[in-house]
Order: C-alpha cells, then structure tokens, then sequence
C-alpha cells in the first residue's frame, strides 16, 4: 500500500500526521508513506526532519523538495493522497501529479470539494460547516480530532520536568521562537522571584532547534516584547535556559504532552496545544502578545501586508487590531465550550503581568479544579480517532480496488 500525505505546520504535523501515520503503520506494517510539506508562513522548517527521525521508513519532502518534484519528480502506483493541512490548492495539484484519490480532513473549500472522494469530519459542527461549503453526505464521515491521540499517547513517556509546577510552551514558529522564548523567560524569572517553592520549565517543540533557541536569547527578541537575554546549557539530564541577568536556570524537556499531563498549569499560547492540555485534564493560561502585531501570521495573502513598502506595518497592525475585537474567545477548547473556562491574556503584554497571572491561577485550587472537571469530558470522545479514520481510509481504498 502507497499512501502520500500534503501536510505544512508544525501542529498539523505533530497532531494530525503523526497519530495517522501511527494508526496506518500499525495496520499496514510494510505501509510506503509519502508526506509532502507545502510552502507555509506557519511551518517552522524542521516539519520533514521531524518526520524522517520518528517514521525512518517514510519517504518526506521538505517544501524545496515538494516544489521540485511538483515541477520534474514522478511517483507511480500511489493508492491515496491525504489530505492533512496546508493549502488545499497544494493537495489538488498533488492529486492530479499523482493521478491519485484524494481524502480531506476538517477542510473542503466550495471549489475544492469535487477534489476529494470523502472528506474526514472532526465532528457534527465540522460535518454541518461541510455540508454547506457543497459537500455531500455521502462524501463525509465523523471520525473525531486527531490531536488527541496524539496528547494521549505521548503523554505515556517520561519528563525531565519537575511534576506540580508550571509548564512554558512558547511556540514553534520562526517568529514564535525568536520573540516568545525571550519573552517567557522573563516571565519565568519573574515567577520564580514570587514562588521560588514552585518549579517552572520549558517544553520545547522538536521543530525548535537548540541553534534557534540560542540565537533568540542572544537577542533577548525584539524590545517591545520586554524579553530577557539568556543562554543554552547542558544540564544533568536535560537542557537548561539560563537567564543571563540573574543566573537562573530552567529545565527544558521536548516531551510536551508527558510535561504536560503532570503540570499543574500549562502557560502557552493558542494552538494545538491548548487542545491537548485540555485533552489531558491540564489547566492552562493562554497568552496573545500583540506586542508586535505585524509579526502575526494570519490565514490568506493578509499574513504579507506588512512586507508592503511605507504602509504595509502600520496597515497591518490596523488590521491585526480591528481582527482581534471580532473574537472573544482564542483558545480552541474555550471556543468549544462557548465561554472562557481557561484564562485569556490578550494585548501587549508585559513578562511580569503574566507571571503574576499565572501565579493567581495556579494557587487558586477551586479554578484549577473547574478546569480539570471541564476538560476531562470536552474531548473524551475524539479519542481512537487516528485508529477510526485510518480503519475507514484503508477500508475504502481496498473496496475500490
């Protein structure tokens, strides 16, 4: 079986290839995987190296690699291309290259939707907003969200943080990493100057290389997001940032979920793993810095208006402004609750504030306790969506064989 996969992020690969990938290996052990990685504001450059280290069988292409084998490569005998994340129009020029079927999962634009054989839903709001974007009933099947077998299964391993305390995730974009990785160590000074009792740490994506981490602290970030300098150490059993102001040292592990799962709040900003936090029963605190609006990406050809000579940074931060008031809610499980059970920081934002933030909820144990009872049922039912979607995936190909 020749399966090929279209995929761009880091939170696409991480929560939505990885579990499938899982699940059709786990069925098709001698399974030829393709991923191919589209050019994306969002992706962090590392998407294909991650694949190639986790799935040595697999064959990944990096974007550079994907547009060279769009133009002059060739692959024969592909049974399915799937469908998991970046621009559809990508997945329909791969169809047509690779004279394949195509699967969606949770998109299907209007002039897309003759594109896929069946599309996988997330959920019944996910198969309504199918429904009318002009898919058929028949093209789509329920599965669940992938995201969460992915939390669950990591969750199994081992940290190297300190279970109870305060978990970082910064982010793993390139803008991510270079100004919030800063900006959370600040943060996380500052939480250790108000609660030295309680242990703090980073979990870093493996998209975020050590190179990219020291050249962030280096900088400090940009000013306006009031980061501090620091360094990059080999601790005892782990990485360690130390802040270079006051010597403190943070441990910082790549097991995210396992860190997560233990913690007793998560610190982050909205994406994917706001959804595993609450897929795990984690408390957490979303933060949105729009200290420097222009960096933000955003869906569509309005992500670029700052690269506009003059006007394209003040425009844009017009519109990252007048965008934000849209939406009261960020965080993806505060969005499907319909109201804001985790908490929100949103604005420009300054390291201490959130620190004392973060403080006030991790001590207030009837919030905590809130949190956890809310998100230990939101997203029960999603799991074994990986195991059902590739069950439904490799059942259709072999009846149309």
């Amino acid at each position: 079986m020749r399966i090929a996969v279209t995929s761009n992020g880091p939170g696409e690969t991480m929560g939505w290839v990885r579990p499938l990938a899982r699940a059709l290996y786990r069925r098709e052990p001698q399974l030829d995987l393709h991923v191919f990685f589209s050019p994306c504001e969002y992706a962090s450059g590392h998407e294909a190296e991650v694949i190639r280290q986790q799935f040595p069988s697999a064959k990944a292409y990096a974007p550079s690699e994907y547009l060279k084998f769009a133009v002059t490569g060739s692959l024969h005998g592909v049974d399915a291309l799937q469908y998991l994340g970046g621009d559809l129009g990508h997945a329909a020029l791969l169809a047509r290259k690779l004279r394949a079927p195509a699967y969606g999962y949770k998109f299907g634009a209007r002039k897309k939707r003759a594109l896929f054989r069946r599309i996988f839903a997330v959920d019944e709001k996910n198969r309504e907003e199918l429904l009318r974007g002009g898919a058929t009933p028949a093209q789509i099947q329920v599965v669940g969200n992938l995201a969460i077998d992915g939390a669950v299964e990591d969750a199994q391993s081992l940290s190297e943080l300190e279970p109870g305390g305060i978990v970082i995730l910064p982010g793993s974009r390139r803008e991510e990493v270079a100004h919030l990785i800063p900006f959370f160590l600040r943060a996380a000074v500052e939480l250790r100057r108000l609660a030295p009792e309680l242990s703090v740490g980073f979990a870093l994506s493996p998209f975020t290389s050590r190179e990219d981490v020291e050249a962030a602290l280096r900088t400090g970030g940009d000013p306006l997001v009031y980061g501090s300098r620091g360094h990059v150490e080999d601790g005892d059993f782990t990485l360690e940032i130390v802040d270079e102001r006051t010597g403190e040292r943070f441990a910082v592990t790549r097991r995210s979920a396992a860190a997560m799962a233990k913690a007793r709040l998560v610190l982050t900003i909205p994406g994917t793993k706001t959804i595993e936090a609450a897929a795990l029963g984690t408390p957490y605190l979303a933060c949105i810095p729009l200290n420097l609006p222009e960096k933000v990406v955003v869906n569509g050809p309005l992500t670029y208006l700052d690269r506009v000579p003059l006007v394209g940074i003040p425009l844009k931060r017009a519109v990252i402004a007048k965008m934000s008031k849209r939406f009261p809610l960020v965080s993806q499980p505060n969005m499907d609750v319909g109201e804001m059970v985790a908490p929100e920081l949103r604005g420009t934002l300054m390291p201490a504030h959130v620190a004392r933030v973060a403080l006030d909820v991790a001590h207030d144990e009837r919030r905590l306790t809130a949190m956890r009872e809310r998100f230990s049922t939101l997203y029960a039912h999603h799991r074994g969506a990986a195991d059902r979607m590739a069950q439904a995936l490799l059942e259709d190909l072999r009846a149309t064989a």
